[in-house]
Protein backbone atom coordinates (compact mmCIF):
# COMPACT_ATOMS: atom_id res chain seq x y z
CA UNK A 1 0.00 0.00 0.00
CA UNK A 2 1.43 3.53 -1.23
CA UNK A 3 0.99 6.58 0.52
CA UNK A 4 0.30 9.45 -1.86
CA UNK A 5 0.68 13.16 -1.30
CA UNK A 6 -2.76 15.11 -1.20
CA UNK A 7 -1.61 17.43 -4.05
CA UNK A 8 -3.20 15.66 -7.57
CA UNK A 9 -0.05 16.75 -9.24
CA UNK A 10 2.19 14.63 -7.41
CA UNK A 11 1.66 10.94 -8.57
CA UNK A 12 4.85 9.50 -7.00
CA UNK A 13 4.70 7.89 -3.21
CA UNK A 14 5.54 9.77 -0.03
CA UNK A 15 9.01 7.88 0.93
CA UNK A 16 8.52 9.03 4.82
CA UNK A 17 7.94 7.13 7.56
CA UNK A 18 5.48 7.46 10.12
CA UNK A 19 7.39 7.15 13.29
CA UNK A 20 4.99 8.61 15.59
CA UNK A 21 3.51 5.21 16.61
CA UNK A 22 6.80 3.46 17.39
CA UNK A 23 7.61 6.40 19.89
CA UNK A 24 4.23 5.69 20.93
CA UNK A 25 5.40 2.27 21.82
CA UNK A 26 8.87 2.74 23.27
CA UNK A 27 7.66 5.58 25.96
CA UNK A 28 5.28 3.18 27.25
CA UNK A 29 8.04 0.61 27.41
CA UNK A 30 10.14 2.97 28.79
CA UNK A 31 7.70 4.16 31.52
CA UNK A 32 7.20 0.58 32.30
CA UNK A 33 10.66 -0.61 32.54
CA UNK A 34 11.18 2.28 34.92
CA UNK A 35 8.54 1.47 37.16
CA UNK A 36 9.17 -2.29 37.16
CA UNK A 37 13.28 -2.02 37.77
CA UNK A 38 13.16 -0.82 41.80
CA UNK A 39 11.25 -4.43 42.40
CA UNK A 40 14.12 -6.15 40.24
CA UNK A 41 16.34 -5.26 43.01
CA UNK A 42 14.89 -5.78 46.56
CA UNK A 43 15.00 -8.80 48.09
CA UNK A 44 13.84 -11.20 51.46
CA UNK A 45 16.42 -12.41 53.71
CA UNK A 46 15.10 -15.16 54.71
CA UNK A 47 16.66 -17.25 57.66
CA UNK A 48 15.69 -20.55 57.01
CA UNK A 49 15.93 -23.73 59.79
CA UNK A 50 18.92 -26.04 60.02
CA UNK A 51 18.60 -29.56 60.63
CA UNK A 52 20.56 -31.67 62.77
CA UNK A 53 22.76 -35.13 60.98
CA UNK A 54 20.77 -37.20 63.37
CA UNK A 55 18.11 -40.13 62.61
CA UNK A 56 14.86 -38.78 62.17
CA UNK A 57 12.96 -39.05 65.34
CA UNK A 58 10.22 -41.83 65.86
CA UNK A 59 6.88 -40.64 66.83
CA UNK A 60 5.03 -42.46 69.90
CA UNK A 61 1.90 -42.71 67.18
CA UNK A 62 3.50 -43.16 63.82
CA UNK A 63 4.32 -46.64 61.52
CA UNK A 64 6.85 -46.84 59.41
CA UNK A 65 6.41 -48.30 55.57
CA UNK A 66 9.51 -49.03 53.54
CA UNK A 67 9.57 -49.56 50.10
CA UNK A 68 12.55 -51.89 48.77
CA UNK A 69 13.83 -50.58 45.11
CA UNK A 70 11.83 -54.06 44.02
CA UNK A 71 8.36 -52.95 45.53
CA UNK A 72 8.16 -55.24 48.05
CA UNK A 73 6.98 -53.29 51.33
CA UNK A 74 7.69 -53.71 54.89
CA UNK A 75 5.45 -52.71 58.03
CA UNK A 76 7.32 -51.41 61.31
CA UNK A 77 10.16 -53.86 59.61
CA UNK A 78 8.33 -56.77 59.11
CA UNK A 79 7.23 -57.88 55.73
CA UNK A 80 3.96 -57.09 54.34
CA UNK A 81 2.80 -60.16 52.31
CA UNK A 82 -1.08 -59.90 52.55
CA UNK A 83 -2.91 -56.60 51.84
CA UNK A 84 -1.16 -53.44 53.23
CA UNK A 85 -4.18 -51.73 52.45
CA UNK A 86 -6.28 -53.93 55.23
CA UNK A 87 -3.63 -54.07 57.59
CA UNK A 88 -3.45 -50.01 57.41
CA UNK A 89 -7.55 -49.92 58.15
CA UNK A 90 -6.95 -52.05 61.15
CA UNK A 91 -4.44 -49.49 62.47
CA UNK A 92 -6.42 -46.67 61.61
CA UNK A 93 -9.38 -47.71 63.22
CA UNK A 94 -7.80 -48.68 66.69
CA UNK A 95 -8.60 -45.66 68.00
CA UNK A 96 -5.45 -43.53 67.23
CA UNK A 97 -6.76 -40.51 65.79
CA UNK A 98 -3.14 -38.62 65.22
CA UNK A 99 -1.75 -41.58 63.47
CA UNK A 100 1.12 -40.75 61.44
CA UNK A 101 2.66 -42.83 58.62
CA UNK A 102 6.63 -42.75 57.46
CA UNK A 103 7.14 -43.45 54.11
CA UNK A 104 11.11 -44.32 53.42
CA UNK A 105 11.59 -45.63 50.10
CA UNK A 106 15.12 -46.79 48.15
CA UNK A 107 16.18 -44.20 45.82
CA UNK A 108 15.56 -46.38 42.74
CA UNK A 109 12.13 -47.19 44.04
CA UNK A 110 9.17 -46.35 41.02
CA UNK A 111 7.29 -43.35 42.03
CA UNK A 112 3.98 -45.31 41.09
CA UNK A 113 4.75 -47.73 44.42
CA UNK A 114 5.04 -44.48 46.81
CA UNK A 115 2.17 -43.03 45.55
CA UNK A 116 0.13 -46.70 45.74
CA UNK A 117 1.32 -46.55 49.08
CA UNK A 118 -0.36 -43.15 49.97
CA UNK A 119 -3.45 -44.02 47.98
CA UNK A 120 -3.86 -46.89 50.13
CA UNK A 121 -3.47 -44.81 53.45
CA UNK A 122 -5.45 -42.33 52.21
CA UNK A 123 -8.17 -44.95 51.80
CA UNK A 124 -7.39 -46.66 54.70
CA UNK A 125 -8.36 -43.14 57.17
CA UNK A 126 -4.83 -42.09 57.45
CA UNK A 127 -4.23 -38.47 56.60
CA UNK A 128 -0.66 -37.57 58.21
CA UNK A 129 1.95 -38.80 55.92
CA UNK A 130 6.26 -38.13 56.39
CA UNK A 131 9.06 -39.04 54.24
CA UNK A 132 11.74 -40.42 56.07
CA UNK A 133 14.95 -39.72 53.99
CA UNK A 134 18.73 -39.67 54.42
CA UNK A 135 21.23 -37.56 54.69
CA UNK A 136 23.02 -35.91 51.00
CA UNK A 137 25.98 -37.84 52.08
CA UNK A 138 24.33 -41.41 53.23
CA UNK A 139 22.36 -40.81 49.86
CA UNK A 140 25.09 -42.30 47.12
CA UNK A 141 24.71 -45.49 48.64
CA UNK A 142 22.15 -47.66 48.42
CA UNK A 143 19.83 -48.25 51.32
CA UNK A 144 18.61 -51.69 51.74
Amino acid sequence: MAFHSSQKNHSQPLAEINTTPLVDVMLVLLVIFIMTAPLLTQSLDIELPRTGQGNPTQEQNAERVGIAADGSLTLNDTPVTDDLQQRLSSLATSGNTSLELQISAHRLTPYEKITDVMSKANAAGIYRIAFVTQPATAATTPAP
